[in-house]
């Protein structure tokens, strides 16, 4: 099966909207804080980066990538394949994700900074589909909420095709 871009759903513009008012609503929220910026790869990096430059205060920069797996409505054990480099003990730290989705791996990598010291841990999301939720978490964060749709574009893939997209598309099944 073969998907192709269907329609735009958030316009670039609209999300660099929104990315500047969460920027402005983190640094509110650590004033006087120096929290860890923590994206997770591959599918944040656009988001990531343009939030970073919208938090006005001293963030420490960092990176994981990570996969859940589990089954039913129970948090999957947490795969790290690429773990951060910086000790997160004592430390605020904002997870920063392309989508929540079942919330499966946002929870499981919240359970595990937490585990590690981390003072807290916010999740700060591009997109949330509430509709698809499993485990009971929210993101601290959230950019949009979408209706249960693939989605593209911004960070997100389809067969790592679409990632550089401006804007947030839906697909359709090319026929």
């Amino acid at each position: 099966m073969n998907y192709v871009l269907d329609k735009i759903l958030i316009d670039g513009e609209l999300i660099k909207k929104r990315v500047k008012e969460l920027g402005e609503q983190i640094t509110r929220d650590y004033a006087g804080k120096q929290p860890i910026t923590l994206c997770i790869l591959r599918g944040a990096i656009p988001f990531f980066a343009d939030l970073i430059r919208e938090i006005d205060l001293p963030v420490t920069v960092d990176t994981i990538t990570v996969s859940s797996y589990g089954s039913g409505t129970t948090a999957g054990k947490l795969k790290v394949i690429s773990d951060m480099r910086t000790d997160v003990k004592g430390r605020d730290v904002i997870v920063v994700d392309d989508i929540i989705d079942s919330g499966k791996t946002s929870l499981a990598l919240n359970n595990m900074l937490a585990e590690r010291g981390a003072v807290s841990v916010a999740t700060c999301a591009l997109l949330d589909k509430p509709s698809r939720r499993v485990v009971d978490i929210k993101g601290d964060y959230v950019g949009f909420s979408i209706p249960d749709e693939f989605v593209v574009g911004y960070g997100l893939d389809w067969n790592e095709k679409f990632r550089n997209l401006p804007h947030v598309y839906t697909l359709k099944e090319d026929k």
